[in-house]
């Protein structure tokens, strides 16, 4: 655990992240787990720790405990498990922050695995420096699909849902509803770098592999962490969709509805946010009346799965910071139980080659898993296979600062998640001989 001092500082800084207030200043080193001198590998991990998106990385720092946390019991009654140290950064949701961390984190601290990171510009970057360098990198967070179908290669895996899983769990929940809230007309508001972009293109092919009929009657991609949606919200009344679809996350989403409840905008349309927007700060966000129609989903709930391993997560978690998680935290605690998992079956002095080998076979019950269901990668793309829950917000005072949460779930089943085989193919051959599958703007 942190000293007292550490642990108090730390739970002032989530407090202040879920009420909104801006933090600027970069974070120090956070050292978990195992010293250099004793760990079996080292991880090194990058997160934001401060600005807007800093709740996602104090939380991914705790979901880390909790996982080092479970390891430690397993090895206290004899589990066969590695000793792992872990190395926290703060990259500033910078490009440029990252790329150094993670070589000085290869060259001077000698780290077996990279783990990490919340924006998919900035994942993509440690992701094409692990192909390079030939080290594994465990994405924990970011969603982009383009990094598991167009940009896959043997060192990158992801054990969080990525944005195909959450954009085709999105266009079945519109097709089950079409029959009783009839809609024709979607707007697409996203953020302008490869995570907006490709929520986008994900969002339509899965609509258009269901056969389901619609108009595009506008698309609108404000920057990252961008302070001012008015000009946004005035295009979104001209255009008058049935649905906006929106890949806004954390503060930005925040601000956004913020802003949109303010301008009087939900009343004339619904608003969906399938891959982040039931993340608890923006329930917390919400208050007691969430503006009508909202339709939200996230990685992790703390709602759901209602499967023991959930329920003690949540708990755990709860004890230890005194608030309930991000889905940040789950993910973090995945990768690292992923990396441990891993290193068991391979040994920890196999080859690179046997570690990737290992954790293309890998199977993993996590919290987000329903009863009767186990996590597992798909070899073919190194993505996490999972399932995906979508509702409303509800009211549910059971997890507080928030005063709803997530509720008249539809679950889509794992299986039927996947991206099909011909669009893969066809979305490997687009960019096949490119030197770069990131050609959107990186924050």
């Amino acid at each position: 655990m942190l000293p007292l001092s550490r642990t108090v500082i730390a739970t002032a800084l989530a407090t202040a992240c879920l009420a909104g207030a801006p933090l600027r200043a970069q974070a120090e080193r956070v050292v978990l787990g195992a010293s250099a001198a004793s760990a079996d590998a080292m991880v090194g991990c990058v997160y934001p720790m401060t600005g807007r998106a800093a709740i996602y990385g104090l939380d991914s720092v705790e979901g880390i405990r909790l996982a080092l946390a479970d390891l430690d019991q397993e090895a206290a009654v004899g589990l066969p498990v590695p000793r792992l140290g872990v190395l926290v950064d703060d990259a500033l949701s910078k490009a440029s922050y990252a790329l150094r961390i993670a070589e000085g984190y290869i060259n001077d601290d000698h780290v077996r695995f990279l783990c990490g990171e919340v924006s998919s510009g900035v994942a993509s970057a440690l992701s094409d420096l692990a192909r390079r360098r030939q080290i594994i990198m465990v994405g924990t967070d970011h969603a982009s699909s383009r990094m598991t179908i167009e940009g896959k290669h043997p060192y990158y895996f992801r054990v969080s849902n990525d944005s195909w899983i959450s954009n085709a769990a999105g266009a079945r929940y519109l097709r089950d509803i079409r029959a009783e809230q009839p809609w024709q007309k979607i707007a697409f508001l996203n953020p302008d770098y490869d995570y907006g972009h490709v929520s986008r293109d994900d969002f339509l092919a899965a609509l258009d592999g269901l056969g389901e009929p619609y108009e595009v009657v506008g698309e609108f991609w404000p920057k990252l962490y961008e302070p001012d949606y008015s000009a946004y919200i005035e295009a979104l009344k001209e255009a008058k969709p049935d649905i906006v679809i929106t890949a806004l996350w954390g503060g930005d989403f925040i601000e956004f509805i913020k802003q949109a409840k303010a301008a009087n905008l939900f009343p004339h349309m619904r608003v969906a946010n399938f891959d982040t927007g039931a993340n608890y700060d923006v329930l917390v966000a919400l208050g007691d009346t969430p503006p009508p129609g909202l339709i939200l989903s996230a990685r992790h709930h703390n709602t759901w799965p209602q499967s023991g391993y959930n329920r003690r997560f949540v708990e755990r978690f709860h004890a230890q910071t005194g608030r309930y998680p991000t889905y940040a935290a789950e993910g973090a605690y995945s990768g690292i139980m992923a990396i441990a998992r891993v290193l068991t079956k391979a040994g920890v002095d196999a080859s690179n080659e046997q570690v990737i080998a290992a954790f293309e076979q890998l199977q993993i019950a996590l919290p987000e898993d329903p009863d009767g269901y186990t996590s597992h990668i798909d070899p073919d793309t190194h993505q996490m296979v999972q399932a995906q829950a979508i509702g409303t917000p509800v009211p549910n005072h059971d997890f507080p600062p928030a005063k709803v949460m997530l509720g008249n779930i539809r679950v889509y089943d794992a299986e039927s998640l996947r991206p099909p085989r011909e669009l893969i193919d066809r979305r490997r051959a687009a960019v096949r001989g490119s030197p770069t599958f990131n050609d959107y703007p990186t924050p």
